[in-house]
Order: C-alpha cells, then sequence, then structure tokens
C-alpha cells in the first residue's frame, strides 16, 4: 500500500481532517504511505477547509491551514492504492464516478479500518463545535485502525 485517497462531499471538513490525521499517525508510525483527500462535488474546490474543521483540529494538533479543496478526478481511481469514502452517499457517488474503475480499491473509511460504529462518519457540516471536535476524535480512531490493518497485511 503506497497511496490513500479520503473522499468526502465537498473535501472541507471530513476528508481533509483525515488526511492530516493520517499523515501525522502514519508519520509517527514509521509508514511511508501519501495520503490525499477529495470531494465529490466541486462546489468547494480551490476553498480552504472549514475554518470550525480547521480551529477542532488545530486545537488536536493538526495542522489543515494548507489545505485547498479539489474535487474527485477520474485518474484518481487509477493512481491511489486505496480510495476511502466517509459515508455511504460518498461512497455510491464515488462509484458512480468510477465507471466500474478500482471497485475492489474502494471502501468505506471506518468499515475498511476497522473503526466503526458509526458506519458513516457524521458529517458535522450543519452541526455544532462539539460536532468537529467529535470528527477529529472518530479520524484519530480510523487512522489507528487504518494502521492496525495495514500492519496485519
Amino acid at each position: 500500500m503506497n497511496s490513500i485517497l479520503f473522499v468526502c462531499l465537498g473535501n472541507i471538513c471530513r476528508s481533509p481532517l483525515v488526511e492530516a490525521v493520517a499523515r501525522k499517525h502514519f508519520s509517527e508510525a514509521g509508514l511511508a504511505i501519501e495520503v490525499a483527500s477529495c470531494g465529490t462535488g466541486g462546489w468547494h474546490a480551490g476553498e480552504q477547509a472549514d475554518p470550525r474543521m480547521r480551529a477542532a483540529a488545530a486545537k488536536a494538533g493538526y495542522e489543515l491551514e494548507a489545505h485547498r479543496a479539489r474535487q474527485l478526478r477520474i485518474a484518481d481511481f487509477e493512481r491511489y492504492d486505496l480510495l476511502l469514502a466517509m459515508d455511504s452517499t460518498n461512497m455510491r457517488n464515488m462509484q458512480r464516478m468510477s465507471d466500474g474503475h478500482a471497485r475492489d480499491r474502494q471502501a468505506l473509511f471506518l468499515e475498511w479500518s476497522g473503526a466503526m460504529p458509526p458506519h458513516d462518519f457524521p458529517d458535522p457540516y450543519y452541526g455544532e463545535p462539539t460536532d468537529f471536535a467529535q470528527s477529529v476524535m472518530l479520524a484519530e480512531r480510523g487512522a489507528q485502525g487504518l494502521i492496525k490493518r495495514l500492519r496485519a497485511g
């Protein structure tokens, strides 16, 4: 496993957070795995991560300031070894966009990492500050699950 792409809806909350958390935890674990994130929708392309997510991430020691949202591209299905969707809707959108390519390398983040429940990573966008803090904790649990699964082979 050389590369993982985390996918959510707009690429301004969950997937950039999980990317930053995974990058830090992988580095600390000595895993040289490239990570990136994107959204199935393009309306936030070029924007920074949501300010509430940036604040929650920073409070926990994760850097999101340099992040710029981008939309999922067809080339991503060939480029990344694993594409992990944040929720079932993102997964369906990703599968529809892939047009049958790389289906065996697409999965739900929390399910694949063994970090569920919940099955879907809740979107904090319309929530309260506590929802963003809970997202950080869920991302950390998922990253640790990824490390465990990747080490197990």
